[in-house]
């Protein structure tokens, strides 16, 4: 069995391996040939958490398989006028699997592995204070709830890509939760428009179509899961 891969080498020092037929399932590394050598254990680890959910996972074949590397994407940044400049926008990864359009499949397994993420954030967080989630620790950036907000606001963004975003931000509830809500209930009511279609935009300087815009979403509330766990434990 042939699993297809695609490297992104970010900005950041490391590298993110794609899964490309699985979203939500995705490595990291120091460099792309690390990322590469990690992908067979996300993949199984990606696979213990499907069959946990569902009695007939899309899983349940594989066994033998053979990592592929269809492509390699390196991040980088430009100004307003789409000109390579150090400290602009960041043009994260479009691969050539991204203009395929979704099929109702893609689209139901996509918006399982959301309900099961979304599920797993919340429930992280459920037992915390308020003081726990506001906690900002040293070195890192955000407190647990400047997470949440950022997780929902980039689900935002994403959505905006393709015009999907049923308003401005700043039109927002401001309570986090209920802004994860509302932003996720767009998701999930947007996802089954795109069945088929085919939409290829350009924005910022970056390429968006349905398939980017799941592949992005799932990765990025399970990558922020593992981001959380690590802010409750400097708690």
């Amino acid at each position: 069995m042939r699993i297809h891969v695609a490297v992104e080498n970010l900005l950041e020092p490391r590298s993110l391996a794609w899964m490309l037929d699985y979203p939500g399932c995705f490595a990291y590394g120091k460099d792309g040939s690390e990322a590469i050598l990690r992908s067979p254990q996300a993949l199984l680890r990606y696979k213990e958490w499907v069959d946990s959910h569902v009695s007939d996972s899309w899983m349940k074949e594989l066994q033998d398989f053979d990592i592929h590397l269809d492509e390699t994407f390196n991040v980088y940044t430009v100004n307003a006028a789409n000109e390579l400049w150090l400290d602009g926008i960041e043009v994260n990864a479009w691969f050539r699997h991204d203009w395929k359009p979704l099929s109702a499949e893609d689209i139901r397994r996509g918006l399982l592995t959301l309900d099961w993420s979304r599920t797993d954030l919340l429930e992280l967080v459920a037992g915390l204070s308020p003081l726990q989630l506001e906690k900002q620790c040293e070195g890192e950036r955000w407190s647990i709830l400047g997470v949440l907000q950022h997780v929902a606001n980039a689900e935002h963004w994403y959505l905006d890509r393709l015009g999907l975003a049923a308003c401005p931000r700043k039109d927002l509830p401001q309570d986090i939760f209920e802004r994860l809500q509302q932003v996720r209930g767009r998701m999930v009511e947007m996802l089954p428009t795109l069945e088929a279609v085919e939409d290829v935009r350009g924005k910022q300087g970056e390429f968006w179509s349905p398939r980017k815009l799941l592949r992005r979403a799932a990765w990025h509330e399970i990558d922020h899961i593992e981001h959380i766990f690590k802010l409750i434990a400097k708690a």
